[in-house]
């Protein structure tokens, strides 16, 4: 299994048999190696509703007539666009076609603004607890630190993708704490740089990250699992 890293968020897994997009936030995310019109995923993953996460999914999913899973008012909004959509909730999981999908808690808000200035609520953000092909893979989505993280560490992560930027989410010293609580086999830093006020040196976290392997990957970098 191959796993890239695209800027901001943007996660996408490639399986023998599917690609699994998640939070393809691609045009106006400056650290993107993407291109939105070449990206052909079999389904798309979301974590919540603002916009740098859902990103270009609507274009993306029409063109390409796939699935979008999301929490699950998300869903339902995306829905009425005219997308094909499975919604979830924290808690629940669904095993698809290309692996299992849960949702777990994360701290933080969800909502979807309109080219219009609405501001449309999308119910509760969420992290994501993939098991594909054997491994687990935990995508905190936008989230504080909390102690639950433990819990999903019990039964073993591979690889946790941890927001790092501070303002709108955990920041170095939080996101080295999460990484203590949930003892991954690796941690990759996400959700930094993209803007202003979540300009942070990665490095720093990595530095406060003594007992586990954090790697820092550029856009378009990619790891084998």
């Amino acid at each position: 299994m191959k796993i890239s890293y695209h800027g901001h968020s943007i996660v996408k897994i490639e399986t023998k048999e599917k690609t699994i997009l998640i939070d393809p936030f691609i045009t106006g995310n400056k650290l993107t190696d993407l291109q939105a019109e070449d990206e052909k995923p079999d389904v798309i993953l979301l974590t919540h509703g603002h916009n740098d996460h859902v990103g270009d999914t609507m274009d993306i999913a029409k063109r390409e007539d796939i699935l979008v899973v999301a929490p699950n008012e998300l869903a339902v909004y995306l829905g009425f666009q005219g997308l094909k959509t499975h919604g979830m909730n924290i808690g629940g999981a669904k095993e698809f076609d290309f692996g299992t999908v849960k949702y777990t808690q994360a701290f933080h808000s969800s909502s979807y603004t309109t080219e219009d200035n609405e501001i449309i609520y999308t119910g509760m953000p969420a992290g994501l607890l993939l098991t594909i092909e054997d491994k687990v893979i935990y995508h905190a989505g936008d989230t504080s630190l909390f102690s639950d993280m433990k819990l999903y560490g019990e039964d073993g992560i591979d690889v946790a993708f941890l927001p790092i930027g501070d303002n709108f989410t955990m920041g170095p010293k939080d996101a080295a704490k999460a990484v203590e609580l949930l003892k991954p086999k690796l941690t990759v830093p996400v959700h930094f740089n993209t803007f202003p006020p979540i300009e942070v040196d990665p490095e720093d976290f990595k530095s406060l990250v003594t007992d586990y392997e954090v790697r820092i990957m550029e856009s378009g970098e990619s790891i084998e699992l």
